[in-house]
């Protein structure tokens, strides 16, 4: 059977490839805002969870990807994977296009990249495994799992020409699917 985290990675490089060849390709899967520019381009809420076209971009994602999602594909298994997944990618877009209406409805902007689905993916993690340790670059000491996702979201968050809502959208998603998941395994540990 196909790895599935090897289908996501194989599909974000495929349209990374496609959208640095074609000039306007990455604004027709980009999701725009304000809203009134969302609903010209609906299928964006989805298709810019695919797209990336900085190097740098679609490498990190695609890293967090494979380890976040290697991790968390154990333990909830392939639906609940995908779900997590998808749906994550979907709230964060919706995030990025509410908030960005309600911050400046009058600047248009697209947001992009797969940082919502990976949010999510982490925020599961942080609820089903939160002293878990990790490396974070340039740190040389592990820190637990919740203390990287939810740091790293706030240290991201004040970067430039990130789409923070995108990330906390996916975020709120994961957190909420990692707490489902965990009174669930409770639920069948009385049985």
């Amino acid at each position: 059977m196909l790895n599935p985290i090897f289908i996501i990675i194989g599909i974000n490089v495929f349209i990374f490839i496609a959208a640095n060849i074609s000039s306007t390709l990455v604004y027709d899967l980009a999701l725009w805002a304000p809203l009134q520019l969302t609903l010209q381009q609906p299928w964006g809420v989805f298709t810019s969870m695919f797209t990336h076209v900085s190097f740098t971009h679609i490498l990190f994602n695609m890293l967090a990807l494979y380890f976040f999602g290697s991790y968390l594909l154990k333990i909830t298994g392939l639906k609940k994977f995908l779900i997590i997944y998808i749906g994550g990618g979907l709230l964060g877009s919706i995030f990025y296009v509410l908030l960005s209406t309600l911050i400046s409805p009058d600047i248009p902007g697209l947001a992009i990249g797969a940082s919502g689905a990976i949010f999510a993916l982490g925020g599961t993690l942080a609820v089903l495994m939160p002293k878990m340790k990790v490396y974070i670059m340039f740190i040389p000491v592990p820190v637990p799992l919740w203390i990287a996702v939810i740091g790293g979201g706030l240290i991201m968050s004040f970067m430039p020409n990130v789409a923070w809502e995108a990330h906390l959208g996916g975020l709120l998603f994961g957190l909420g699917a990692g707490f489902i998941i965990k009174n669930q395994q409770k639920q069948t540990y009385y049985y």
